[in-house]
């Protein structure tokens, strides 16, 4: 097994420190979930239920601020303009994602997909990531209802004292018992199992759809009244030009943030391969169209310069004599935050238990309620954890760092596209209980390309030996052990791994030119001239490395990879290397105070890898062997 680890690092170029970082795990598939020795989650959603939950998880309370907030002082009129541009960008990712999850259908998201293209050590930040943005993000979420569930009881000092933000002047903290609350009775509703919670944000969501549409219809027949007067202003549909209409799209980009949760639910679709990539794609075009619709009607009720940046949407209806319709805005906003709320709580117990079967998380946040059929430990942990951080935490200034992680899972899957379309990997981890097995199928190999050799072997007895401590022969000593591991002299065999060479050469081009490109280009305060140079190697790298992919042939691997059948995201390479510039770019214009706190918490997980992941994590002691004879080297065990 040793010579099998070595010849495996020969062939990756990996040394022996770095190998824990670099080791995948095997592409789903229906002999690893039978032989996983876990538990498997429920498959009962469908594309109604993906729908709700991607809907539900995206339509937050931002579209009841931002249009107020973007049309002041960005984009003006053309606010539609930029929810269509950050609605585009977003689809982007979610191309990427669609073909993910149908392929990798297992619960994980990002982190599982990573895991299998990447590797260990990009798997464990994206996963150690994504724990940080859906806590805070659902922290965050369970802080903004409290002030708009208090207004059903006439204000902050109506609501009852145990539910009532209290201000603690010794430690200067304002906790929020109703926030808590809502984070517990959402967990709760979360346990009782995924076709149940589903309904439950089915319903949730409806009725935020349905709130939408009223100001749709109310605020169309309401502006075909009074003329659309905010289209009619001086200044024209861009009065901040094309830059403010873009400044204003990457705004809005983190309003689509949220179909990720789809991919999350992935292992309890009961067809994946059709379900995942509608849930996705659907969910992501109602949101753009709902958003372009509302901007439409809000931003011609009032002029962009007199919106209201808090409350645009009941601002704009009571100047035109609806004050009544403020209370169903409100209403839609509690239940966009509800919404949300389900949508940032459902996807980590998910991550948790996709880390803890790979043995990177202690075993307890792998167990699934047999009943349930739901993680429950890890959804009662993650509840328990985000309810203290409503409780106690203003997570305000923590809001960057979800962001962060978005962008970093969205990129990551970028990466793991082209990995999958050019470089997909070609050997698979076995366990080391297959030893035998493998050398059973090695040495039929070995016998069969190289009959010659072992016939000499055979019959030369101490001459054999003597010819094969001759160095000249190691190559076919290593041939007759490990046939399996052993290159091929084949011309079709080196075509084959120049091929492999160049293109990761390119991708890896491409993901040193893009952070070049992004931060000398985002950086005016940086002198000129090495400005101007850093930018133009980031250039050169981003489009040598793109100009070689679109030159090079596609792995033929990719049509076996994982489940097929499923969605094959179009216009590779150029779609997923410029969704990773546009995440690259914005991860780069993102605070410097959130990206502190973002490594702060990686270096913490670095530190838990290290001393914990690195040594339990289930790809120790694997054999890797080429895909191509997974199947046999599975019937050999059998048959023995």
């Amino acid at each position: 097994m040793e010579l099998v680890e070595e010849s495996r690092k020969e062939r990756m170029g990996v040394g022996t420190r770095f190998q824990c970082l670099t080791r995948r795990k095997q592409v789903d598939s229906d002999r690893l979930k039978a032989d996983g020795g876990h538990h498997q989650l429920s498959q009962t959603l469908t594309i109604p239920g993906l729908i709700a939950i991607g809907v539900g998880a995206t339509i937050g309370a931002g579209v009841y601020v931002l249009v107020g907030t973007v049309a002041r002082e960005q984009a003006g009129p053309a606010l539609t303009i930029s929810f269509l541009i950050a609605g585009i960008t977003a689809s982007l990712s979610a191309f990427c994602y669609a073909e993910l999850s149908s392929r990798c259908p297992s619960a994980g998201s990002a982190y599982h997909y990573s895991y299998i293209c990447v590797g260990e050590g990009v798997a464990w930040l994206i996963g150690w990531a994504l724990i940080l943005e859906y806590t805070v993000g659902g922290a965050a979420v369970a802080r903004g209802i409290t002030p708009n569930f208090v207004m059903y009881f006439g204000g902050p000092d109506s609501l009852p004292s145990y539910l009532a933000r209290v201000h603690i002047p010794s430690i200067d903290v304002v906790v929020d018992p109703c926030a808590a609350v809502l984070v517990l009775i959402v967990t709760g509703l979360l346990c009782v199992g995924i076709k149940k919670s589903s309904v439950v944000q089915a319903i949730i969501t409806i009725a935020n759809v349905l709130v939408l549409l009223f100001v749709i219809i109310a605020g169309g027949y309401i502006g075909y009244q009074t003329g659309w007067v905010g289209y009619t202003v001086t200044g024209g549909y861009l009065p901040y030009g094309v830059k403010g209409m873009l400044a204003g799209s990457a705004t809005v980009f983190f309003s689509y943030i949220g179909f990720d949760s789809v991919a999350s639910t992935a292992e309890e679709v009961k067809n994946p391969q059709r379900d995942l990539p509608l849930g996705i794609g659907s969910s992501l075009f109602i949101c753009c169209l709902l958003y372009m619709m509302v901007s439409v009607v809000v931003v011609g009720l009032v002029p962009y310069f007199g919106m209201d940046p808090d409350t645009p949407i009941s601002s704009a209806f009571a100047k035109n004599g609806m004050q009544w319709a403020a209370n169903i805005i409100t209403t839609g906003a509690v239940l966009a935050l509800c919404s949300a709320l389900m949508g940032s709580l459902l996807p980590q117990p998910r991550i948790l238990l996709a880390m803890a079967r790979d043995g990177l998380l202690p075993s307890f946040f792998s167990d699934v309620d047999k009943r349930t059929q739901v993680p429950v430990k890890s959804t009662v942990l993650t509840g328990i954890f985000a309810a203290a951080l409503a409780f106690f935490m203003d997570v305000s200034q923590l809001a960057g760092m979800v962001s962060i992680g978005t962008l970093l899972a969205f990129t990551t899957v970028a990466i793991s596209i082209l990995i999958l379309r050019y470089v997909p990997p070609d050997t698979v981890p076995l366990p080391s209980s297959l030893q035998e097995s493998i050398n059973s199928v090695s040495l039929c190999y070995g016998v069969q390309e190289n009959e010659e050799k072992v016939d000499s072997v055979r019959t030369t007895g101490s001459n054999q030996l003597k010819q094969l401590d001759d160095p000249s022969q190691e190559i076919n000593k290593e041939s007759i052990k490990y046939p399996l591991l052993v290159k091929e002299t084949d011309q079709e065999y080196f075509n084959e791994q120049t091929r492999r060479r160049r293109a990761s050469w390119s991708i890896a081009a491409v993901c040193i030119g893009v952070p070049i490109l992004t931060i000398s280009a985002s950086h005016a305060f940086l002198p000129a001239i090495p400005r101007f140079l850093a930018c133009g190697i980031g250039g050169l790298l981003l489009l040598g490395g793109l100009a070689a992919l679109s030159w090079i042939d596609q792995d033929d691997g990719r049509h076996s990879f994982g489940h097929t059948g499923g969605f094959i995201c179009p216009f590779v390479p150029f779609l997923p290397v410029c969704c990773i510039l546009i995440n690259a770019y914005l991860l780069v214009n993102l605070g410097a105070g959130a990206w502190y706190r973002v490594l702060i918490w990686l270096l913490i997980g670095a530190m838990v890898y290290l001393f914990y992941g690195r040594s339990r994590s289930s790809l120790i002691g694997v054999v890797y062997v080429p895909a191509a004879h997974v199947d046999e080297i599975y019937k050999t065990s059998s048959e023995i």
